[in-house]
């Protein structure tokens, strides 16, 4: 794949999902559902205060029949309703609301009713760039702060699992640094060269990981050969693996707001895809993020 459309494209492929909206009485996020519910590849069940749903609905001119509403009007038991709908039925996924990010995660991790798995949740974000050849994956820029190589590990594997869904069968994987040869005063290269080892020893599965890699060389095959980097994924890499939070958080909303770049976005590692947008993202990168959650529900 090498575009958002082609992203959405697939997912009107698959079988419908049902897409369960905490606290639904969000403008932006009405939005993007009902152009995704228009475009085919999901259903919604909107979960929140009735009244103020519907006046949501009526603002945005769109029909309420179309949706399926519960009326909770507490916001914390919102979360929780609309954590257990998800984690009880095949086929639904998650979608945040008017709402806290750290209200729903609560929700979401509760360990009796919650999407948990063995793995921390992740954000992953998949990017179409006009100067990069294919869809480009990164994370973690906007959940895990200060990643040791253990975090990091689960990292990947949430984010390959994303790949997988995108159809990429053994995602080149660059652990990005600010140099690419290891240096001990430079605990990201130290993490590169240790992940590596557990990829080659089978401990991390499902992809091919490089580097360290400094991104110029990274993404720019040129820039790669003009350094002697011989790696053969160096300009070619999948997924970004981000070092920590600023690095991700900045690479992100540079590509964004100064590379015209079109995102998609999930929260990976539970039992089920969650959507979780900054207020900040477009209704475009809200929709393209519905398109993406309902391909890795469809493999979950």
């Amino acid at each position: 794949m090498k575009s958002m459309q082609d992203i959405v494209n697939e997912a009107k492929k698959r079988s419908k999902k049902t897409l369960v909206v905490a606290v639904a009485n969000d403008h932006h996020v009405m939005e993007a559902v009902e152009k995704a519910r228009q475009e085919g590849f999901i259903d919604a069940i909107l979960v929140g205060n009735q009244v103020a749903i519907e006046e949501t609905l009526e603002d945005l001119d769109i029909d309420q029949a179309n949706y399926d509403i519960m009326h909770v009007v507490d916001t914390v038991q919102a979360c929780e309703e609309a954590v257990k709908i998800v984690s009880s039925t095949t086929g639904h996924f998650l979608m945040k609301g008017y709402v806290d990010t750290a209200v729903i995660l609560r929700a979401a991790l509760d360990k009796g009713y919650g999407l948990r798995t063995k793995n921390r949740l992740s954000h992953v974000s998949v990017l179409e760039i006009p100067t990069y050849h294919k869809l480009l994956m990164m994370s973690d820029g906007a959940m895990n702060i200060d990643p040791d190589v253990d975090i990091k590990q689960e990292i990947i594997e949430n984010g390959v699992h994303v790949a997988h869904a995108l159809g990429i069968e053994k995602p080149l994987v660059g652990c990005l640094a600010a140099v690419e040869k290891i240096n001990p005063k430079m605990q990201a290269t130290l993490d590169a060269e240790a992940l590596i080892k557990r990829n080659q020893q089978g401990q991390i599965t499902g992809c091919t990981i490089g580097g360290p890699f400094a991104l110029d060389n990274a993404i720019n095959k040129d820039a790669a050969d003009h350094k002697g980097i011989t790696d053969p994924m160096a300009g070619d890499i999948d997924f970004a693996l981000m070092p920590q939070i600023e690095s991700g958080n900045i690479f992100y909303k540079a590509l964004m707001f100064l590379g015209n770049a079109k995102s998609a976005s999930v929260i990976a590692g539970a039992q089920k895809p969650i959507v979780l947008t900054s207020r900040a993202d477009s209704m475009e990168s809200k929709f393209y993020s519905i398109a993406l959650s309902a391909l890795v529900a469809d493999t979950q």
